[in-house]
């Protein structure tokens, strides 16, 4: 399993709108500059990220982006689900997939099972932003 920048983007810039949303929505184009994304990239990601109801965004003067749930309740594992599909380590593990014809005498599945476990669990559990990731730049 490899991250893609979309994956790695979106965490960033919802760590920044936790940071930032204090004092109200907050404007992409700030999350932008202050992350160094492109604002284009930045828009594609956040389009995701409000039609699965993480965040929402208001129009206008004062318009901008705000998370809809709290930033303690906001799992690293959700994000990165939304922006980058299943974390499944192995392709016959992903949601959705044919199973595998040799799933019953595979030598490697329980291993792999655990694997998908154990990220699966620590992602979901990564939500306290500041222990993990400290302030961010």
């Amino acid at each position: 399993m490899m991250i893609s920048t979309r994956g790695r983007y979106a965490l960033r810039a919802v760590i920044d709108l936790a940071e930032n949303q204090s004092t109200g929505p907050v404007p992409l184009k700030d999350i932008a500059n202050r992350q160094n994304i492109s604002l284009k990239y930045l828009e594609r990601i956040f389009t995701v990220l409000t039609k699965q109801h993480l965040i929402e965004g208001t129009h206008g003067k004062g318009g901008g982006y705000k998370l809809i749930i709290s930033p303690e309740n906001c799992k690293v594992g959700d994000i990165l689900r939304l922006t980058e599909g299943d974390l499944a380590p192995v392709s016959c593990l992903e949601c959705n997939s044919e199973k595998c014809e040799r799933m019953d005498s595979c030598r490697t599945i329980t291993m792999w099972n655990n694997l998908n476990k154990i990220i699966n669990d620590y992602l979901n559990n990564v939500t306290d932003y500041q222990r993990y990731f400290g302030k961010m730049p």
